[in-house]
């Protein structure tokens, strides 16, 4: 049973990461309607990302490498640090210490606290408000190349938001983008590109804190995670295969039509969490 309940939250995994709907909102919100009748928890939300990430790399590859080829050589004076790849390889590794300085401040808060559900229906509702009036106002004009320094660490403390479930990692940075006045896929491009070094420094941390320290508590008697490293892997990989599919898909979707589809999701699933959490369908 263990083994299907993994499978589920790997599909939810896979289809949320890339859509501003925090994926790891519905996986503690799914997580109560399993076998296992409580939320999977913040390492295993972390690790299954590993599968996320993976599909974005590999939907990116030629940017990534292209990014990193020109960063490398910008550092021996080989190319101009102005080189638009050797700068994105700056601005990126600039927009990632927000979430690590933050994921590193506030890690009990994060793998606690603010995974009760009334912050998450609360998170779902504040931020898909704001990702419409960013889709609404927002210029839509700017492209990768006019990204500067100052709007790299705008889009840095955005995606650190999203330390706070119900907040989306994509979904809060796009709409920083959007309000800087970006393009919609040049501001979710950047997101992505953004969230790689963020997503699998964090994934595998918890890959290593998982084999150190296997119990969920420190107390004399160990409580082991929710789910096992087998029943993790399949989840992981579950959601590698379908965020192949979903990528694609939304890259192609945002450069034709608005975030609003996402917005009143976002808006009706905060309210219904609401209903659930006021009638003890489910627990915060």
């Amino acid at each position: 049973m263990d083994f299907i309940n993994a499978v589920i939250l790997g599909l939810v995994q896979g289809l949320t990461e890339f859509l501003p709907v925090s994926s790891s909102a519905h996986i503690s919100i799914v997580g109560q309607f399993l076998g296992t009748g409580e939320d999977p928890g913040a390492r295993f939300t972390a690790i299954t990302q590993i599968g996320t990430e993976a599909a974005v790399v590999i939907f990116f590859w030629r940017d990534i490498v292209r990014i990193i080829g020109q960063w490398a050589k910008s550092l021996v004076g080989k190319v101009p640090r102005s080189d638009a790849d050797a700068r994105m390889g700056w601005l990126i590794i600039l927009g990632t210490l927000p979430i690590v300085v933050l994921g590193l401040l506030f890690q009990d808060q994060i793998e606690t606290s603010l995974r009760n559900l009334w912050v998450t229906a609360i998170m779902l509702i504040a931020f898909g408000v704001l990702l419409g009036v960013a889709d609404y106002v927002g210029a839509k004009r700017r492209r990768l190349g006019d990204l500067t320094v100052g709007h790299g660490i705008i889009f840095g403390f955005a995606q650190a938001l999203a330390l706070i479930p119900g907040v989306s990692r994509s979904g809060g940075t796009i709409t920083a983008g959007l309000f800087l006045g970006y393009e919609r896929a040049a501001a979710a491009r950047y997101a992505f590109l953004l969230a790689i070094p963020a997503v699998l420094g964090s994934g595998f941390y918890q890959v290593y804190k998982s084999i150190k320290e296997p119990c969920v508590t420190a107390a004399a008697t160990c409580t082991p995670e929710l789910f096992g490293p087998w029943e993790t892997l399949v989840a992981t990989v579950v959601a590698f295969v379908v965020a192949l599919f979903v990528i694609g898909f939304f890259m192609n979707y945002i450069s034709k039509r608005s975030f609003l589809p996402f917005v009143v999701y976002r808006i009706a699933l905060g309210i219904v969490v609401m209903i659930l959490l006021g009638t003890n369908t489910i627990t915060a």
